[in-house]
């Protein structure tokens, strides 16, 4: 059914409109007439109709009660329309109000000046019915939009929330981790009187799969270890957690590459042997796609004799007390890739004053700006320079000009070293 505006004939839908997005409307008309005239329509409509006779009590009314739409007059006395508007604007709402100016001008500057000062639509004086009711229904698509946009930004606000508090309790675990992770390197340094070791372990993250360390055999025998598990992070740690258990320095009986002579001693076994053991410990009761790289060493500290054997970690270096340096080694396949492996062990002679260097991969193939590597041939090159640094010490240097070879950037892969400096 239809009802007739008696005051201008136009045919006004009686059906009651979707109010989802607008439901209060604020009319503004220094005419108590037009006011009249507007929200007879407005209330027909079933929206909640608020008026006001001036800019000003228009205000005091969009302060108490926030409208979603806006119906006001351009010309009247005091503050007008483009003035109410501006202020309107500027007061702060939860959600956006939707602004139409009643105007009778309808030149095209006017309407862009209306529209620079905040206003979103026009209706042309005296108010089509019709007309209004469709300017309503697009404000009303706009405004849905806009609280739609609000909740799926509530929504991504809530979930990036969520998300940070996840981040923040790993972040805290990861941080525990490194802790337990760099425990695992028990001493960084001590002093055997033939021969002093160091180690470093610095990961890339904030855990790593690269690890170090050393056990003593007897009291002229200590074996060294560096290990360099593929991949990084959590999954990487947590199995050399694993692998310094079977070379545990604490609890001799679990190690790997120690058993007893059968007079209450401790002795070595040889260093291929216990790869091809780990080997087969790897494949047969770890279920891990992980596998990794091991140089092994047996050291005499009386004789300065050195067994090794190299499970695809990088060759080891021996710096003579000439300052010369001397790489070799027989490569061999990593750990934990192909059942039944057989690993070759080689030997070298430490004089006094001779020094012997293990490093992980993370420092010769450390890129600079440019992508080239460090290499071999740099390594070396860090050496010479440091010929003369000892101890800890150089240990700490070697990162610093690998730190400025790549410019201050972050390394890459995880660094790790041991040092053995041979006093015979």
């Amino acid at each position: 059914m239809q009802a007739v505006d008696q005051t201008k004939g136009d045919i006004i839908p009686e059906t009651t409109p979707d109010t989802g997005a607008i439901k209060r409307v604020l009319v503004v008309d220094d005419s108590r007439l037009q006011r009249k005239i507007v929200m007879a329509s407005l209330k027909r409509w079933g929206f909640e109709v608020f008026e006001a006779e001036s800019g000003a009590d228009a205000l005091a009314i969009c302060r108490e009660t926030p409208p979603d739409l806006v119906l006001s007059d351009w010309m009247m006395p005091g503050m007008d329309g483009l003035e109410f508007c501006q202020e309107f604007r500027a007061m702060e709402r939860e959600s956006y109000g939707y602004f139409i100016l009643l105007t009778s001008k309808s030149e095209k500057g006017e309407v862009a000046q209306g529209l620079d000062n905040g206003a979103d639509d026009f209706l042309t004086k005296p108010v089509n019915a019709n007309e209004l009711r469709a300017r309503i229904t697009a404000g009303e698509r706009i405004l849905r939009m806009e609280r739609e946009l609000n909740e799926k930004n509530r929504l991504v606000k809530t979930t990036l929330d969520t998300l940070q508090a996840l981040y923040d309790l790993l972040d805290n675990d990861l941080l525990e981790a490194k802790k337990l992770q760099q425990s695992l390197v028990r001493e960084r340094h001590r002093d055997f009187g033939p021969a002093a070791i160091s180690l470093l372990l610095r990961s890339s993250g904030h855990v790593g799969g690269d690890l170090v360390g050393f056990y003593p055999v007897s009291e002229n025998r200590i074996g060294l270890f560096g290990i360099d598990v593929s991949g990084h992070g959590i999954s990487s740690a947590l199995m050399t957690a694993r692998l310094a258990g079977y070379l545990s320095s604490a609890a001799p009986d679990q190690n790997v590459a120690l058993k007893h002579d059968g007079n209450g001693n401790y002795v070595p076994r040889d260093p291929h042997m216990v790869i091809e053991n780990l080997n087969k410990l790897v494949l047969d009761e770890m279920e891990t796609e992980h596998y990794f790289t091991l140089l092994l060493a047996d050291v005499n500290l009386e004789t300065g004799r050195v067994v090794m054997s190299q499970a695809g970690h990088p060759h080891p270096l021996i710096q003579r007390a000439n300052g010369e340096i001397e790489q070799s080694g027989l490569g061999g396949l990593p750990v934990g890739l192909i059942e039944g492996a057989e690993f070759q062990q080689f030997e070298a002679q430490l004089n006094p004053g001779d020094r012997l260097v293990i490093l992980s991969d993370g420092v010769t193939e450390c890129p600079d700006p440019n992508g080239n590597m460090l290499e071999e041939e740099g390594l070396e090159r860090f050496m010479h320079d440091l010929a003369d640094v000892r101890g800890t010490a150089f240990l700490e240097a070697l990162v610093w000009k690998l730190n400025d070879f790549t410019d201050g950037a972050d390394f890459p892969d995880d660094v790790s070293a041991i040092l053995l400096e041979f006093h015979g």
